[in-house]
């Protein structure tokens, strides 16, 4: 049996994770090979919404332009979610901007939110990473198993072409393979928390003239509450190409026995020609893996964590995790990097995702079957005032699924062991208020400079110093000097703008790959620091 040992990492799963992951390691000169099952990446529809954060790691790729080219309803399409008793009946409710994809400049991060189909983001990041020297995509490709030691991992793999099986030999494995992972079951990580929250059915379908047949005005979703078929539905694609998600699902109903186009003609209210496109059923559960890593080989996005879809919050933190795992196998591989660094990726994402899952499974409490009342649809007074009613619930309970920036940008790292606390406050979580930060553990403060850049177009693909103006030259060299020794690399900047010494208000702040504040003072404590934040000691002085 042939080996193939020309890769340092084997990815499995060609999704927004693996891809990520592949595009995280090619840009910092790691070879890698990604195998995927599948014939193809997008095979299947599934997340709409790519956003800010997972858009300005695309920035930080170069490809943040090419995924906005790439959106079919046009970028200027506006993000609104409608509640309605259908597309045919009255209006009881809106979100406008939902998940922050309005084009235009925004003070607290550099990329607004984008609505786009999950196939066309996992097709503009295969490009990508095709492009990147080192990075090998192979499809077809099946895992059979893996067998690791102290020094290497081997994984089989059945080539689907010509059926040969041959050993990948790698450094470091990891599985973004989804679900189903079989990474995970390989490794013997088990699934813990709640199965089948729901049952759900995800239909795709073409429809000539919808567009025009309401007077709803374009929105990005439209939740239809009634009592025939609640559900949600919108524009996809090009072509009039909508998606249907009914939200009550009869027990024992399978898909195969239902008339979905009479089904879709009935929720709407309107009747026309429907084209099924493809129809899938899914189970939303709450589910977190007891561990995410054994020895050499780690779990990512879905092979780790699953939970509703409501709020947007899937692909967007498998690609998070791989942004995070892919800096810190990069340094262990380029021998900068400690073991601790490797531990650091469970400790830091998995409280992350525990946050994830109880804002998903929060929105997902409240959908169109929760709202209902039998006089909904009542064309009177008293229709009137349900509506109303039901739309003052709307506009509190639902704000915590479209207007969430504070926990795409507010996660932090607060316990991670290559952070060091600076003895400020905890913040409390806040799904929706979102306070910049130059704590240890946040997301690096953003700003707009005065030449039109994103503060971030300077922070380096290593770590970053960020020197505020009264910040010592003597320290500054000695911090270069340190960095130099320790064999990393290490971005110095000192932007002028008065703004930016606001949200830095240490002298120094040593900000990490992943654009987290790593460590902040007012005087450079020495080489223990860089020893602590990259993986190589469990302590320093702050």
């Amino acid at each position: 049996m042939r080996t193939d040992a020309t890769q340092r990492v084997l990815i499995v799963g060609a999704g927004p994770t693996g891809l990520a992951l592949a595009i995280e390691l090619g840009h910092r000169g790691i070879a890698c090979l990604l195998i995927e099952r599948n014939e193809r990446v997008g095979h299947a529809p599934r997340a709409k919404t790519t956003n800010v954060r997972t858009r300005e790691h695309l920035r930080r790729w170069g490809i943040a332009d090419t995924l906005r080219a790439a959106s079919p309803l046009g970028m200027n399409y506006p993000s609104n979610v409608v509640f309605c008793t259908r597309l045919a009946g009255p209006e009881i409710a809106r979100h406008e901007n939902a998940m922050y994809c309005a084009p235009g400049r925004n003070p607290l991060y550099s990329e607004h939110a984008q609505w786009i189909p999950q196939y066309t983001v996992e097709q503009v990041l295969k490009q990508h990473a095709e492009s990147l020297p080192g990075v090998r995509l192979k499809f077809r490709s099946e895992l059979l198993g893996l067998q690791q030691d102290g020094h290497k991992v081997h994984a089989f793999v059945r080539d689907g072409a010509n059926h040969e099986e041959y050993v990948v030999e790698a450094d470091f494995v990891v599985g973004a393979d989804g679900a189903r992972s079989l990474v995970r079951e390989l490794i013997g990580t088990r699934m813990e928390g709640r199965y089948g929250l729901s049952k759900n059915y995800n239909i795709v379908f073409r429809a000539p003239g919808l567009e025009a047949a309401h007077r709803h005005g374009p929105a990005i979703m439209y939740w239809q509450i009634n009592r025939d078929v609640p559900s949600v539905i919108g524009p996809m694609d090009q072509g009039d190409t909508w998606f249907f998600m009914p939200t009550q699902v009869a027990a024992g109903q399978r898909l195969a026995d239902i008339d979905v186009p009479a089904l879709i003609a009935k929720s709407t209210g309107i009747s026309m020609p429907y084209q099924i496109l493809s129809s899938d059923e899914w189970v939303a559960s709450r589910l977190l893996g007891d561990r995410y890593r054994q020895q050499r080989v780690f779990l990512a996005g879905d092979a780790c964590h699953l939970h509703p879809p409501f709020g947007g919050y899937g692909m967007n933190m498998g690609m998070a995790d791989s942004v995070d795992l892919g800096w810190k196998l990069a340094a262990v591989l380029q021998g900068w990097g400690g073991e601790a660094l490797l531990d650091s990726y469970e400790a830091e994402r998995r409280p992350v995702h525990q946050w994830v899952l109880d804002e998903a499974e929060a929105n997902h409490a409240t959908l169109g079957n929760q709202l209902l009342d039998d006089a909904i649809e009542d064309t009177g007074a008293a229709g009137i005032a349900i509506r109303r009613e039901i739309g003052a619930r709307i506009d509190a309970t639902k704000m915590r699924e479209f207007a969430t920036l504070g926990v795409v940008l507010g996660y932090r790292y607060d316990d991670s062991p290559i952070v060091v606390p600076d003895g400020s406050p905890t913040p409390h979580n806040d799904f929706i208020n979102y306070v910049p930060s130059s704590r240890p553990g946040a997301l690096a403060a953003h700003a707009w400079l005065h030449d039109g850049s994103s503060l971030y177009d300077h922070f380096g693909w290593g770590f970053t110093l960020l020197a505020g103006p009264d910040a010592s030259e003597t320290d500054i060299a000695a911090a270069r000097e340190d960095a130099m020794a320790h064999g990393m690399a290490l971005e110095v900047i000192r932007p002028r703008e008065g703004g930016i010494a606001s949200l830095y208000p240490a002298r120094l702040t040593l900000i990490r790959p992943d654009q987290h504040v790593a460590w902040r003072g007012d005087a450079w404590p020495g080489r223990a620091l860089l020893k602590r934040v990259t993986g190589h000691a469990m302590a320093a002085h702050s």
